[in-house]
């Protein structure tokens, strides 16, 4: 079997102390997660990273540093993931913007709120993510280097 880790990104969006997050079908059932989301071929990982909040929640971000790469293997399905989790400012919502398939909406939780969702979150790299930040885990956008 050959192994192969998926690259993604995710984006911790922070206004006024609470968080955008995604609330998206995992099979038949409503899970909560940051806007994440693969990189596509010839893409950036900062574009994929505005590009996913984008399309999973509506909104333009600008993004302010990168809080962490996280490995992560999934329990459910054995797929290993390497997450690149950035920081960003929320600039504007497009409410009618046509969200992916599968995503419910954009919600903006404290992180109390996300807590009490707990059996509701689809990984652990969530609240993992959202601790970074909130410890001033933030590293300069200079960190990720662009292809050559």
């Amino acid at each position: 079997m050959e192994w192969q880790p998926h690259i993604t990104v995710a984006t911790i969006v922070e206004d006024q102390g609470r968080f955008l997050f995604v609330e998206e079908f995992q099979g038949d059932q409503a899970v909560f997660n940051q806007p994440a989301g693969h990189l596509d071929p010839d893409e950036s990982l900062l574009q994929a990273a505005i590009r996913e909040t984008l399309e999973e929640t509506g909104w333009d971000i600008e993004l302010t540093g990168v809080v962490g790469i996280y490995l992560y293997t999934a329990p459910s399905n054995g797929v290993t993931y390497q997450r690149v989790c950035f920081a960003g400012k929320p600039l504007r919502h497009h409410p009618d913007y046509p969200l992916d398939d599968g995503i419910i909406g954009p919600r903006w939780l404290s992180r109390d709120e996300l807590l009490a969702l707990r059996p509701q979150w689809r990984s652990e790299l969530i609240i993992r993510c959202v601790d970074d930040y909130l410890a001033g885990q933030l590293h300069s956008l200079e960190l990720i280097r662009p292809s050559l």
